[in-house]
């Protein structure tokens, strides 16, 4: 009965709640307090923890970064403690020299996955009572989109969802024998994985005679943009009738796990700037690509933007605070969104009303990413860096043959199929014969299965679908090579 007096105190919690630090602010005191080598890293900078007393003066706190942090202190002290004798997760990427670095995750931050996963169930056109499959098509290993995932529907299911979860990986023919002979005993399916491989899944399901129309659909992207003329491409050979609710593209990284995700109300906004130019510039500025749109939820991570680069705060097992991620982007508040929309004549919430998704509304912050800075290209999602391929180019007998400048290209078939381009200089006066191109190619991929344990696992399940498309180029051609500018490596077409 005394817990009926509980009320009567609400003027007291207000006041604490008022006085309560923000999560950043929060998480930047245990941080400096706990971690010993952020502990370090603010003495470096002369910051002293205790004169950051609102978020306002969080501007004073140093960015970090792999190089600057990361890789920089001892890795045990970049724990919590200090101390590795805790548990936690492990995954694996690799950074521009192909070294890999090893973050270790939180069963917290799983839990925080498993609610954004949980949101696209609940808020899809999927039934809730009806079991549903779901089939994990990234990559499995050290990596970490496979193994969130699994991990993230495992604990939808431990809440009483009727989920099952198959984990075939990049495995193609694993993932098509699930679809034809396991699939038929569910009533619903839902694909996970990076988008151009979700693809090749529907099309090769498609051209086997695989029938998809029997079942309902959803699909989780993630690791890289794409087009809404392909999420229309998808979803019309899965027979998915609403792309608002029943798709999600995911904003994640191995070094904070799931960070933002696409909402129905994300993609509504994304697939009306799409068809006005003017709405779009004023929403993602003077660029040609199209973005990824994704809602946040702040308490789990926390997202600026400084001079179009985001910087990201977390906590996991090795926190980071204000880190930045190598992402070019921005963030909106709800409200700025909405403003935006209004000065350009349009009612957001009546456009939700109209889609149906007003009652699937989430007044979270938005965040936008449209490209890495970090100097690569993205291959059924993973990273492809420049140096292993100029490592190959300086390499004898082709060092002979080619300037060893060249620019590396995603892009798409006719038939959307993804594939890399790479445009190589010749010297002058040199010419590529059709046995030195393909010798050429032979030693890139053998190059990059060394340096790269993601493309090698690409390479084994996708085969020559997965080797790069040489173009060779007179000596000094204008197109990709003009010496009175700067070389660009990479060059992103999306």
């Amino acid at each position: 009965m005394s817990r009926t007096l509980a009320p009567k105190k609400k003027p007291v919690a207000t006041k604490t709640l008022q006085e309560s630090p923000s999560p950043v602010l929060s998480l930047f005191k245990r941080m400096a307090a706990e971690v010993p080598a952020y502990k370090k890293f603010l003495k470096s900078r002369s910051i002293v923890a205790a004169t950051i007393k609102n978020d306002a003066e969080l501007d004073r706190v140093p960015v970090m970064s792999k190089d600057s942090y990361l890789r920089a202190y001892p890795y045990k002290e970049l724990f919590w403690g200090g101390t590795l004798a805790v548990p936690h997760v492990m995954t694996s990427t690799s950074g521009s020299t192909g070294k890999p670095f090893y973050f270790a995750r939180s069963f917290t931050v799983d839990e925080q996955s498993a609610l954004i996963h949980e949101r696209f169930f609940l808020q899809s056109s999927l039934s809730k009572s009806k079991p549903t499959l779901i089939i994990v098509c990234f990559g499995m290993g050290v990596w970490i989109g496979g193994l969130l995932t699994y991990q993230a529907f495992q604990l939808l299911g431990r809440r009483g969802h009727p989920i099952s979860v198959i984990t075939p990986g990049i495995n193609k023919s694993e993932i098509l024998k699930a679809l034809e002979q396991l699939a038929p005993n569910y009533d619903q399916v839902i694909l996970a994985g990076y988008p151009p491989f979700i693809k090749d899944v529907i099309d090769d399901a498609i051209a086997t005679g695989i029938s998809l129309s029997k079942y309902k659909f959803g699909i989780v992207f993630a690791a890289e943009a794409f087009t809404e003329q392909f999420r229309d491409y998808v979803i019309a050979k899965t027979n998915i009738k609403n792309p608002l609710t029943d798709t999600m593209n995911i904003y994640g990284s191995a070094d904070l796990g799931t960070m933002a995700a696409e909402t129905p109300l994300s993609i509504l906004i994304r697939r009306i700037a799409a068809e006005k130019p003017a709405l779009f510039k004023a929403l993602f500025g003077d660029i040609s690509k199209t973005p990824t749109l994704a809602q946040y939820t702040s308490e789990f991570t926390h997202f600026e933007c400084v001079d179009g680069q985001l910087y990201v705060t977390g906590d996991s097992a090795m926190p980071l605070c204000r880190y930045s991620i190598g992402d070019n982007g921005g963030v909106f508040s709800f409200k700025q969104i909405t403003d935006i929309f209004e000065n350009h004549g349009i009612d957001l919430e009546k456009k939700m009303r109209a889609n149906k998704i007003d009652s699937k509304l989430a007044k979270l912050p938005f965040v936008y990413v449209y490209e890495r800075s970090d100097l690569s290209t993205t291959l059924y999602g993973l990273q492809i860096y420049p140096e292993t391929i100029r490592e190959t180019l300086l390499q004898e007998p082709y060092a002979a043959f080619l300037t060893g400048r060249f620019t590396l290209m995603t892009k798409f078939s006719d038939a959307n199929d993804q594939y890399l381009e790479i445009n190589i200089e010749m010297h002058d006066g040199k010419e590529a014969s059709q046995a030195f191109s393909a010798q050429l190619s032979s030693e890139i991929v053998k190059n990059l299965c060394e340096k790269n344990g993601e493309f090698q696992e690409l390479f084994t399940f996708l085969g020559d679908r997965a080797i790069p498309r040489l173009l060779f180029w007179p000596h000094e051609d204008p197109t990709y090579f003009r010496r009175d500018i700067k070389q660009k490596w990479v060059i992103r077409t999306q």
